[in-house]
């Protein structure tokens, strides 16, 4: 406007001195060196000087009244007049303070209660709810973290559980009763801008001014997000490289901000087309409107961001920026007509469309991962016989995506089997599961090569793992009755096995005595060397789960105690050879199973 401005003046000085030119030359040397500091609007809205638009109206009348011929030197120095004139006012309209964001400051504002429900969830660093797949804090086996300090179950507050709680937080304190236009000066102002500017024909231009308008209220709200805004505006950001803690921190601030902006734009609208603002009245849609495609394209550039991931650990981020959006938008487009609503009609299914891809990419890249997880080391000589963690991993994950089994079932439906490097024939949550536990139970098994006691041990807790946590998810009965009765036929068959292979042995030492011939004392000192080499073995073998551990107790029981009672009836005068009886030798069997806590009890 500055190169405008000079060759004004220079027109001006050089005006010839008819009495129209001459009320020119006086008009436009007031718009020309219009300070605003001298006086303007102030922050109610009301005008303290108004020498710019006796200015202003002063060339609109010359204008209108035809005062210099088309193409003359003082109709060109009027039309330059005019247009620095114009720019002056959009210049005004621009510093007018529209929105009040006087209720949402304070301690006790919404976008204060807002950051405290951002900490508390959160936390100081990032560091509180997990709310992604597990990986961090952990021990690494080869390409898979996982955690070996208890077992990943999904969180009860995890993202999942936030549009309850921000349900009552919008619903209660974010309504009509929170005024979100200024004063009822403003009004007037906006008449007096708007007439001017359609005398003039300035309206595409007050139109494209409209998009750099600022609105505070949308502004509080997306700060939130707490972006590097030039940067953000410049570049396109991709969150793939985000640490786990800060894409989470990320997220539930998009959320947060997506589901506040979306209620503000609503309010806002219905308070602003309540206002009559005169001249003002024929802009007012779009005016709003060119402020929430702002915020809205801010939101999806955000979104955006997470569309290019396509890792495993993402997944549920991805998830939950899919859900929001798709949640958000039933109210976010009608508040949009004309070109505007094309855009964002546009806009809106494009980034829910490459969300479901990087969904989809991810779920095949899970699956992947559950397949070919953890180092080819021996399970037996790295982990024992009890849970593994790849076990521990891919339960946790089903767990956190079971909240939004509706969400993965439309995606993977929409996916066609296996695009976007998802999964082979996975086309719904349940398919996903199922395949995840597929390629679980071919790697663990994998792991112990053989027919080997501890193999049937391993298996068995394994398998129980799964079961058990697939009940918890409510998953079991979406993989459906023949799901859980196979696995649990597999579960009775790993315990048979065990017990045969383990205590068999240890049984057949008595039958020796009478299969043989051999002397009974001899086999009963072989069966308690053997079976204090069994006990030994398994009492420090951890099996987590109650219900498998005392089934495992029992069939051990039934097939050692029996044997034991009956041998010493056969032969009741091994005297001093009998170290124990058949009800110690149950109660020892009892200690079983029991991993550390063996130790524990013992000391």
């Amino acid at each position: 406007m500055g190169a405008a401005v000079a060759k004004a003046k220079e027109d001006i000085a050089a005006a010839p001195g008819t009495l129209a030119e001459a009320r020119l030359a006086v008009a436009a040397h007031a718009v020309l060196h219009w300070d605003r500091s001298a006086g303007g609007w102030d922050a109610e809205a009301t005008c303290d000087n108004r020498s710019l638009l006796s200015a202003v109206d002063e060339i609109l009348d010359l204008k209108e009244t035809h005062a210099f011929p088309m193409a003359s030197p003082a109709r060109r120095r009027m039309d330059g007049a005019l247009g620095v004139a114009m720019s002056r006012l959009m210049d005004e309209f621009l510093l007018l303070r529209v929105w009040d964001t006087s209720q949402l400051e304070g301690r006790h504002g919404l976008h204060a209660a807002a950051e405290r429900l951002l900490s508390v969830s959160i936390g100081p660093g990032g560091s509180g709810v997990c709310l992604a797949f597990p990986t961090g804090g952990s021990t690494s086996t080869g390409e898979l973290s996982v955690n070996t300090t208890g077992e990943l179950r999904a969180s009860s507050t995890s993202l999942s559980s936030w549009p309850d709680v921000l349900g009552v937080f919008v619903d209660g304190e974010f309504s009509e009763d929170l005024d979100l236009i200024c004063p009822a000066s403003l009004p007037p102002v906006l008449h007096e801008i708007a007439l001017r500017v359609i005398r003039a024909g300035y309206t595409n231009e007050l139109l494209q001014t409209f998009a750099k308008a600022p609105c505070d209220v949308v502004d509080r709200f997306l700060s939130i997000l707490q972006l590097d805004w030039p940067f953000f505006a410049a570049n396109r950001v991709d969150f793939e490289d985000a640490e786990w803690w800060t894409a989470e921190d990320m997220v539930k601030r998009w959320t947060l901000a997506t589901k506040l902006v979306g209620k503000a734009l609503v309010v806002m609208q219905r308070q602003l087309q309540a206002q009559k603002c005169g001249a003002f009245d024929s802009f007012k849609d779009d005016y709003f409107m060119a402020i929430a495609k702002q915020a809205i394209l801010v939101l999806l550039k955000f979104a955006d961001g997470f569309t290019s991931t396509r890792s495993p650990e993402k997944l549920i981020y991805v998830l939950e920026l899919y859900e929001t959006l798709s949640n958000s938008a039933p109210s976010l487009l009608p508040l949009f007509t004309g070109h505007h609503a094309e855009l964002i009609s546009r806009q809106v299914p494009l980034v829910l469309a490459k969300l479901a891809r990087a969904s989809r990419a991810a779920a095949g890249g899970l699956v992947a991962m559950i397949r070919t997880g953890c180092s080819q080391q021996a399970a037996s000589e790295a982990l024992g016989v009890g849970v593994h963690p790849l076990a521990r991993h891919a339960m946790a994950c089903v767990e956190l995506l079971a909240p939004h089994r509706s969400t993965m079932d439309l995606i993977l439906a929409n996916g066609g089997g296996a695009p976007d490097g998802g999964a082979e024939g996975v086309t719904s949550f349940g398919s996903l599961v199922s395949e995840l536990v597929a390629g679980l139970e071919r790697n663990l098994e994998e792991k112990y090569a053989g027919g080997s006691p501890w193999r049937h041990l391993f298996l068995a807790n394994n398998v129980g793992f799964v079961l058990s946590r697939a009940a918890d998810a409510g998953v079991a009965s979406l993989l459906g009755d023949e799901w859980v009765a196979r696995r649990r036929s597999r579960l009775e068959q790993h315990a048979v096995c065990y017990v045969r292979a383990s205590w068999g042995p240890v049984v057949a030492c008595l039958e020796t005595a009478a299969v043989g011939g051999g002397k009974p004392a001899r086999a009963l000192a072989k069966f308690n060397a053997a079976f204090e080499k069994a006990h030994a073995g398994n009492v420090c073998s951890e099996v987590p789960d109650p219900a498998l551990r005392a089934a495992l107790r029992k069939a051990v029981s039934e097939m050692v105690v029996p044997a034991y009672s009956a041998f010493l009836q056969k032969h009741p005068r091994l005297g001093k050879s009998v170290r124990c009886t058949a009800d110690d030798l149950a109660e020892s069997l009892s200690e079983l199973f029991e991993g550390d806590a063996s130790d524990v009890k013992k000391s």
